[in-house]
């Protein structure tokens, strides 16, 4: 249950995000679900299909796809609302790749994967989604721009196999590791802290 919670909530906030990056568009409804519910799902259906899970989990359970919808409506209704808070498709896409990292993480681990591998999964499961999204909206992904967002996610995946091997329970663990993600995003855009541009000192 508690990592079904983990999967759903960031089910939710990648849809919002999805939504809030569609309606910046001006799509029509039809688009606005479609760029939802590829954001929420893209990076786990890859996931899936790499690691052989088919049919991919949102084929299974139903659950995703109204969860799907409900945060679509709920985004929705409370557009203008989520317009005065500060950077908001920025906090929901954040906390999308904090929870879908671990969520990654756990199917690997379910898979019997080492830890390296993983990691790598749970990048997966946290990006993708993201870059679907950006490329079916005309935009360069976030994940290919020089901004901290792969590496939060490898960096908190890190982590988590770090603290599995103190003595604290499991969730514990789970939990402070999608801490560490949401954490080093946050921090990387406050103080600016980005990747080297290797074009720095190229001429245009």
């Amino acid at each position: 249950m508690f990592y079904l919670t983990i999967d759903i909530l960031g089910t939710i906030a990648f849809a919002i995000s999805g939504v809030l990056v569609a309606m910046d568009k001006k799509l029509d409804l039809f688009g606005v679900f479609i760029i939802a519910f590829v954001t929420a799902v893209g990076g786990g259906t890859l996931r899936d299909m790499l690691i052989g899970n088919t049919p991919v989990v949102w084929m299974r359970e139903s659950i995703y796809t109204f969860t799907i919808l409900g945060a679509v409506i709920f985004a929705i209704l409370f557009r203008e609302r989520l317009r005065y808070l500060r950077k908001s498709l920025f906090l929901f896409d954040t906390i999308g790749i904090g929870l879908y990292t671990m969520v990654g993480i756990d199917k690997g681990l379910q898979a019997d994967l080492i830890p390296i591998m993983c990691i790598a999964l749970g990048t997966i499961t946290a990006s993708f989604g993201g870059v679907i999204r950006d490329i079916l909206c005309n935009e360069i992904p976030v994940i290919f721009r020089k901004e901290i967002y792969a590496t939060a996610c490898i960096l908190g995946g890190g982590s988590y196999f770090l603290i599995r091997r103190l003595p604290i329970i499991e969730e514990y663990a789970f939990v402070v590791a999608i801490i560490v993600v949401i954490g080093i995003r946050l921090l990387a855009v406050k103080y600016k802290i980005a990747l080297p541009n290797i074009y720095r000192n190229t001429e245009k």
